[in-house]
């Protein structure tokens, strides 16, 4: 099922210029969401502790690939999806599997490296459908080639 629709925001990040990229999942900031989740589990420390990734902080390489699963220098298997509200993604990230079909895309299995205990198995799964998910990802490139919010 691809029950899910994606949005990348572009927003500034400091008075520098730098661009903040937040996921929406089905309009709701992945940050809003995954606070709302692990403060449920009584997770601890939480709250505003995750921000979007920055990728002049950061070369991940082109973002399009990174959203499907194929950054450039990320270490492990997993794809940061949120990073620190410091800016810095390796700080706090949000790790994911990103699975692509020709049909759809997934996010699972989320985890936090830093809290190893932590269980997100009631975390997502997000499946999006492939051509949404492509749109989003064309409307971000524009956005970060322009300069846009």
């Amino acid at each position: 099922m691809t029950g899910h629709k994606i949005r990348f925001e572009c927003r500034r990040y400091d008075d520098h210029g730098a661009l903040e990229i937040v996921p929406h999942i089905d309009e709701i900031p992945l940050t809003d969401l995954i606070d709302e989740f692990e403060t449920g589990a009584g997770m601890q420390p939480v709250g505003d502790a995750y921000g979007g990734l920055i990728p002049q902080f950061f070369r991940f390489g082109p973002m399009e690939d990174h959203f499907q699963g194929r950054s450039a220098g990320t270490a492990g298997p997993k794809t940061p999806v949120l990073g620190c509200n410091c800016g810095e993604w390796g700080c706090w990230p949000l790790m994911a599997d990103i699975t692509a079909t020709s049909a759809c895309v997934t996010w699972d299995s989320f985890e936090q490296p830093h809290r190893r205990e932590r269980d997100y198995s009631g975390f997502g799964p997000f499946r999006f459908d492939r051509h949404q998910y492509d749109g989003a990802l064309k409307d971000l490139s524009a956005a970060l080639s322009s300069g846009d919010m």
